[in-house]
């Protein structure tokens, strides 16, 4: 594991965002989900491809706050653009589990 410093970590924004938007990433190689994600008036709706299909499914995830880093670059994924990346954890099972606020906040909470 590499170190990094506590300046390159505020370098990262990490944001809270509801998820607005699901549907079926067809075009991707692996199993995901096309994302609309509303982070609030400061930073607007943002876009994402979440291979999150193992134990989620779209009806699940509409209305779910998830934690994502909004200040990447955007990614060319095949035919889509993703402009932040949610974050999740693999289970046992190698399954991504979303990263998620365990109270509701106000979509744009910033991590501190």
């Amino acid at each position: 594991m590499q170190n990094i410093s506590w300046d390159d970590f505020q370098k990262v924004d990490i944001r809270v965002g509801t998820i607005i938007e699901a549907s079926t990433f067809k075009e991707a190689i692996r199993p995901a989900f096309k994302l609309r994600i509303d982070f609030g008036d400061e930073v607007g709706i943002k876009k994402s491809s979440a291979q999150i299909t193992d134990i989620y499914s779209i009806k699940s995830l509409i209305g779910k706050q998830v934690m994502a880093v909004i200040n990447f670059s955007p990614k060319q994924i095949g035919p889509f653009i993703s402009e932040c990346l949610v974050l999740g954890l693999y289970n046992k099972n190698n399954q991504v589990v979303l990263a998620i606020p365990d109270k509701a906040l106000e979509n744009g909470s910033k991590l501190c």
